[in-house]
């Protein structure tokens, strides 16, 4: 059963758990992280990836609903591998020079149960904005910080990432990301 503004009501006897009340929320790059892996040498390796700069800030609005924004430092991408990694900023794929941030815009986060969002928004990545959606789990919820987990699918192409020497790369890439917000303080 849930309650008029969608939170899950607590058996009978039971206290709710606790869920933030409407207001502005930042992220916590120190308990937050964005990472990447693709399948590549023709789907043979798998290439790990976490990008090391993070920020963001999230709203709770009074009737449950959200919106939030992460900035994601593109140039801080880490796979390990110097090399690779000075590739991944050039102009075949995330043209940081141009384009030093990666974008995810939500512009409508809805709660679902207890521990589930549904969002909708956009990526920007590369100077190319795409529209998104996805689903995100809640967890280590309190009133005044919630931690957000998703993962999804992202095809490079859509964001004019088409290089593929000797097609070496393989589907899509897949990004995971866990955001811990933490309630904004006032003044």
């Amino acid at each position: 059963m849930t309650t008029p503004n969608g939170n899950e009501a607590a058996p009978a006897g039971q206290t709710a758990p606790a869920y933030p009340e409407p207001g502005s929320f930042q992220l916590d790059p120190a308990r937050s992280a964005v990472s990447i892996t693709h399948k590549t040498i023709w789907g043979l390796v798998t290439v790990r990836g976490s990008f090391a700069k993070v920020s963001g800030a999230a709203e709770i609005l009074p009737d449950s609903s959200g919106r939030g924004r992460l900035e994601i430092d593109a140039s801080s991408l880490d796979t390990k591998n110097a090399k690779r990694d000075e590739h991944l900023r050039s102009k075949d794929f995330f043209k940081t020079a141009d384009h030093a941030q990666i974008i995810v815009d939500l512009t409508e986060a809805a709660r679902h149960g207890s521990d589930t969002v549904t969002a909708t928004g956009t990526l920007t990545v590369a100077g190319q904005t795409r529209p998104l959606s996805l689903t995100a789990h809640l967890s280590d919820v309190t009133a005044e910080a919630v931690t957000l987990t998703a993962d999804t699918e992202i095809n490079r192409a859509d964001f004019g990432m088409t290089w593929n020497q000797l097609g070496m790369l393989k589907g899509n890439a897949h990004v995971s990301v866990t955001a811990r917000f933490v309630r904004q303080q006032a003044g």
